[in-house]
């Protein structure tokens, strides 16, 4: 539920950087249509109206471009053109006449790189909080038969590892069920009943990877020394209850593990299977009151 929350806030966030973003823009571009008139053209608003109060008509462009050419090959009956509309000299354009300033430009690309990244940004943490729904750890996973998954955890003596769902699986003897259902709730229960315990790798103390140990026969961290049976109920150590667990479903035969959801390990004192350590501590015993 924390993860939607944050996702949640992640959505909002991006949507306000975007609002302000497009209020920005449009006000930079509102700002850029108020300016004034370059000195061009008001001088010749001025030659225009000297013309129209003394009564002259001011010759049209292509009449002067005649002139002027005449002129230059000496023929010609083309009248002389009135000084008074003589053309203006040329004044270069006010910068407030082009569409863009370079000052607009550059706020502009700045604005829009900022935007980009926040944009990003915030694609990047959906796409890393997001569960996977093509599998993978945040998903159900579906790990097999569990006929299969008890041989192969005969195989590595009592342990198996998956690395995909950042996971430990022990068989469960069934004898002990009549007190796991006093402690677990029904997606533990799931895969206790077909005689598999399913345990989450991190160690509910600080959150260091959990490795087996296989003279004990427990899950014993190397961290700070807490200390779990094969069903991760907690034996000793700082840890404040036993390994964490996750959903678990029986499909057909098939295990489904799902990994988004993590429900707390059992509290301290249960000890459901009675397992006691079967050979030397591979990590130095630890009481209760150490902390690490």
């Amino acid at each position: 539920m924390s993860g939607f929350f944050i996702i949640l806030a992640v959505l909002v966030i991006c949507v306000l950087a975007a609002v302000a973003l497009m209020g920005a823009i449009r006000r930079r571009d509102v700002d850029s249509a108020v300016g004034t008139l370059a000195r061009e053209t008001r001088q010749r608003d001025k030659a225009a109206r000297r013309n129209e109060d003394v009564g002259i008509e001011a010759p049209s462009g292509a009449e002067v471009e005649r002139s002027a050419a005449l002129e230059r090959v000496g023929g010609g009956s083309v009248a002389r053109v009135d000084d008074v509309a003589a053309p203006a000299v040329f004044v270069p354009p006010d910068p407030e006449t082009f569409g863009t300033t370079r000052r607009q430009f550059l706020n502009r690309g700045v604005i829009a790189v900022f935007g980009l990244g926040i944009t990003a940004f915030g694609v990047a943490i959906v796409g890393f909080l997001w569960p996977s729904s093509s599998g993978g750890f945040g998903s159900k996973i579906r790990l097999g038969s569990v006929n299969d998954l008890k041989s192969e955890i005969e195989k590595g003596n009592g342990f198996l590892y998956k690395p995909e769902g950042r996971m430990w699986l022990t068989n469960y003897p069934s004898t002990a069920l009549p007190k796991a259902e006093q402690v677990y709730s029904a997606p533990v229960l799931n895969s206790l009943k077909a005689g598999v315990a399913v345990m989450y790798q991190k160690c509910p103390h600080l959150g260091c990877r959990v490795p087996d140990c296989k003279s004990s026969q427990w899950f014993e961290c190397p961290c700070h020394g807490s200390q779990y049976n094969q069903a991760g109920e907690k034996k000793g150590g700082p840890a404040p209850r036993g390994m964490d667990r996750f959903a678990t479903e029986i499909d057909g035969g098939v295990l489904v593990v799902n990994t988004g959801q993590v429900i707390q390990g059992p509290p301290i004192g249960t000890n459901t299977t009675g397992q006691e350590a079967e050979g030397p501590n591979c990590i130095g015993a630890a009481s209760g009151g150490h902390s690490g």
